[in-house]
């Protein structure tokens, strides 16, 4: 991926996630910083959250959300206060585009919380473009809405078929 390109990958089939990371290990193999920002994920209480903490410091792995469950299986008022948590995390990557304290960003089922309705399609793009240099982003989730198409050098669809 050439420095500062967009990658989307999204799809409602699986591995997302592992094809970012791939991403993330092309780029720390390249000598370049990356952060991972994952959403709607919970918290960071599992074993495959170990195994990426073994990048560092090359690659940081951050997420904001508290409870241990998946966004979607939370009752209405859980989910009113992981939004906000969840703003945390967004406000993180915001910092993290406009100082370009790294030169890989994913942001991990960021089109998720578009989708979810924590944010708007057009919050997002005005955050896409409080990116300063040549960072380059990756942005996941399963729909990608066609105002961000633009946005996008690379678009990468997954959908499973058996």
């Amino acid at each position: 991926m050439k420095d500062g390109a967009v990658q989307v990958i999204c799809g409602p089939g699986r591995g997302k996630t592992n094809a970012a990371i791939g991403q993330a290990i092309s780029a720390i193999s390249d000598h370049k910083s990356v952060i991972m920002i994952q959403f709607l994920k919970g918290s960071l209480n599992t074993d495959r959250m170990d195994i990426l903490k073994r990048l560092e410091p090359e690659m940081k792995v951050f997420r904001f959300e508290k409870s241990a469950a998946f966004f979607e299986s939370l009752t209405e008022e859980e989910k009113s206060e992981e939004m906000m948590n969840i703003r945390n995390g967004l406000n993180f990557a915001k910092k993290v585009m406009m100082t370009g304290e790294c030169e890989l960003l994913i942001l991990d089922e960021i089109l998720g919380i578009v989708d979810c309705g924590i944010i708007t399609e057009k919050q997002l793009i005005e955050q896409l473009e409080s990116r300063e240099g040549e960072m380059s982003l990756i942005l996941t989730g399963k729909v990608l809405p066609a105002g961000l198409e633009s946005y996008a050098d690379h678009i990468t669809y997954l959908q499973e078929v058996k």
